[in-house]
């Protein structure tokens, strides 16, 4: 069972990573992000 949840929690993680990704510098800056926080943001966390 905890593969399974692993592996859903990676998934969800990548596939937040590729949603910020495809927004412009612009639509990142309107949410208070920079394109080097995503992997952060994506994992939960809070920008640096």
């Amino acid at each position: 069972m905890k593969f399974a949840h692993t592996l859903k929690t990676w998934r969800s993680v990548r596939d937040t990573e590729n949603q910020l990704r495809r927004l412009s510098e612009r639509e990142l800056e309107d949410i208070g992000f920079a394109r080097g926080d995503i992997p952060a943001v994506a994992r939960g966390g809070r920008p640096a």
